[in-house]
């Protein structure tokens, strides 16, 4: 166990409101924090907000204010949401700050004396939104940016360059030696695999007389500093840096991302602090978006989740729950009402706000509120004492992992046994049959096991787990989880009172969760994210057949939609819809053998049964259905 641990978040840009995506970062980093400081560990937890750049510039310019100005108040509209999440950060860094200023023009001096950074010209397409130029093959037709749908601006500009190209080896020999550098592992493969390609160097400045609302570089005030530069050099200042004290958490123990931005904390931070003769972070965690009822959130959809309305619904520890509690982090999750309905309803309050108050009154019931000594020490006792070391060694382990969902099942499966326990031994009955011994057993045990749970779901849900300790189960302090046992509260102890611990919650508290129906074109369109290995089992599965379409038909309404008649050898042909209008026209499509996946179950789809799915191949700018380079017969299968 280290002494110290640094963890952080992106610094949000403020040209907006926070959204979903902010909170569901800030709290993760949060959790961990609260995790790091109960095993008894120096923690710092940065946060903030990104302050520079043309996007800011610009829409400050229409609104007629000062960029300050706008930075300010979305900036405060960030640490309200935070006090209203009780984020616990150490720090709330902005990059309009003095000490950042000076950090970012050291740092880039001394890339700069390395012989790292020269002036050269750049023209391409740039986009506003991502602050980045991009290549023609990375655009969506008509030079649309893929992530912002908007058309990039052609730029032809004298700016100051970053040897990236330079650092393509060192970075490939850095992630061979560190194979837990980027989680999860399939991202990290994406990493390599871009680097492996080969790295262009980047532009880090921008003309001051275009973009003059950024950092002057330090070698020549005519440029500002791109933000990347700028933004990132934030967890160097943000514990000091350049002054020595930086070096007390330096290097960062885990950046937390979202996946939009890995390359730029996998690839190019790595590389500047290589330049910089400064170590590198120990971990990158890039975790996925938030679908709202299946569906990407957009505004044009009208399915944006306010943070700030949430909160107010269902409540803020209610809320940090279920963004945790089923979606493996680093993966894509999915926010429906039903899961909401079933979280909070079905775990919060039945299984264990519900068991807090059950507990308590009995205590208050039976004993006038007061745990007495004990000596009986049951096989129920030594069950319990072996779930609990079961259940730390694992939450522990799986916390460490970033595995929140599974940190969460082991947490549940104390609240489980502990129900289960006051169902079989039935204190009631104790009571009414004058065994007293016996009886403080029961309740020493659960009280100790509510005191345990406690501390495990504090990180997740940290205002509600404080008073469930000292209000309800009058305790003062957590304890360290190396620390933590059964049986520690001294006997006679007195319980604190009933207290409902959350609200039961209802359809109309969901409203800030908004359904959208979504079109079969846009169903298909959903994706898997990241490569998983599988059994050769699951692959004898499928079955795949060589196909011959026959006919192809035009579906009214459907911009993307063909309705095929595949032969597959079988006594009749299969009718398939398939999504590549935008690629083939009809006659291209005749005649054509096809790899067809037969065993899919059959679905409507505008209205048509598909029996079955075409495969093909993207490679995001090129598309091929997938085909055989001999004759064979119609339904052979492919292996």
């Amino acid at each position: 166990m280290g002494d110290k641990f640094y963890v952080t978040t992106p610094i949000y840009y403020v040209n907006g409101e926070p959204h979903l995506g902010h909170a569901y970062t800030t709290i993760a980093a949060d959790i961990v924090a609260r995790f790091n400081r109960m095993k008894k560990r120096r923690v710092f937890f940065l946060t903030g907000t990104d302050e520079h750049g043309l996007k800011i510039q610009q829409t400050a310019e229409k609104l007629g204010v000062h960029p300050k100005e706008l930075a300010d108040k979305n900036a405060a509209r960030f640490k309200e949401l935070w006090r209203l999440l009780n984020i616990s950060y150490d720090r709330f860094i902005r990059t309009t700050e003095p000490d950042h200023i000076e950090a970012v023009k050291h740092i880039l001096q001394r890339c700069y004396e390395r012989g790292d950074i020269y002036k050269g010209y750049y023209e391409g397409w740039y986009c506003v939104g991502c602050e980045e130029f991009k290549t023609e093959k990375e655009l969506e037709e008509g030079h649309v940016c893929p992530i912002h749908k908007k058309k990039c601006e052609y730029v032809k500009e004298e700016t100051y360059y970053f040897r990236l190209s330079k650092y393509a080896e060192p970075l490939l020999e850095f992630y061979e030696k560190n194979p837990d550098f980027v989680k999860p592992e399939y991202r990290f493969n994406e990493v390599k695999e871009f680097v492996r390609q080969g790295l262009k160097d980047i532009s880090i400045t921008r003309p001051r007389n275009r973009v003059w609302w950024g950092i002057p570089a330090p070698f020549d005030e005519s440029q500002t500093v791109y933000v990347w530069f700028d933004a990132l050099t934030n967890y160097l200042s943000g514990v000091g840096y350049p002054k020595p004290e930086y070096r007390r958490w330096w290097p960062a123990d885990l950046h937390l991302v979202g996946k939009d931005i890995l390359r730029f904390h996998a690839v190019y931070w790595p590389a500047f602090l290589m330049s910089a003769g400064e170590e590198l972070p120990k971990q990158v965690f890039a975790h996925g978006w938030w679908l709202v009822e299946g569906h990407k959130i957009s505004k044009s959809l009208g399915n944006v989740i306010d943070p700030f309305v949430a909160v107010e619904k269902i409540g803020v520890d209610p809320f940090r729950y279920v963004l945790f509690r089923d979606t493996p982090f680093g993966e894509d999750g999915n926010l429906t009402r039903e899961s909401v309905l079933n979280r909070i309803n079905g775990e919060l309050v039945n299984e264990i706000g519900n068991l807090y108050s059950r507990v308590v009154a009995m205590v208050h019931k039976y004993q006038g509120g007061v745990l007495r000594p004990t000596v009986d020490f049951s096989a129920q006792n030594a069950e319990f004492i072996r779930l609990f070391r079961q259940v730390r060694r694992a939450y522990i382990e799986e916390m460490n992992r970033l595995r929140f969902h599974k940190a969460l099942e082991e947490v549940l499966k104390l609240a489980e046994f502990l129900n289960r326990f006051i169902d079989q031994t039935k204190p009631w009955e104790l009571h009414k049959e004058g065994k007293t011994l016996e009886l403080n057993q029961v309740l020493y045990t659960a009280v100790s096991g509510l005191r345990i749970l406690s501390h495990f779901l504090y990180p997740f849900m940290p205002t509600t787990m404080e008073r469930a300790l000292k209000e309800v189960l009058n305790v003062e302090e957590f304890t360290d989880l190396f620390s933590l046992e059964p049986y520690q509260l001294p006997l006679p102890h007195r319980v604190g009172q009933k207290v409902n611990l959350f609200r039961r919650i209802t359809e109309k508290d969901l409203d800030f969760i908004k359904k959208v129906e979504r079109k079969e074109e846009e169903r298909m369109e959903q994706k898997p994210e990241g490569v998983k290995l599988v059994d050769f089992s699951d692959f004898q599965k499928l079955d795949l057949r060589v196909g011959e379409v026959l006919e192809v038909e035009e579906i009214p309404k459907a911009q993307k939609l063909y309705k095929l008649l595949v032969d597959l050898g079988e006594e009749s042909p299969r009718t398939i819809v398939a999504g590549i209008k935008p690629y083939y026209k009809p006659e291209e499509l005749k005649g054509k053998k096809v790899v067809v996946v037969a065993n899919l179950k059959p679905k409507k789809l505008m209205g048509v049964e598909s029996r079955g799915m075409l495969l093909a191949a993207s490679d995001g700018e090129n598309f091929s259905l997938l085909t055989v380079d001999r004759p064979v017969k119609n339904g052979a299968r492919v292996s």
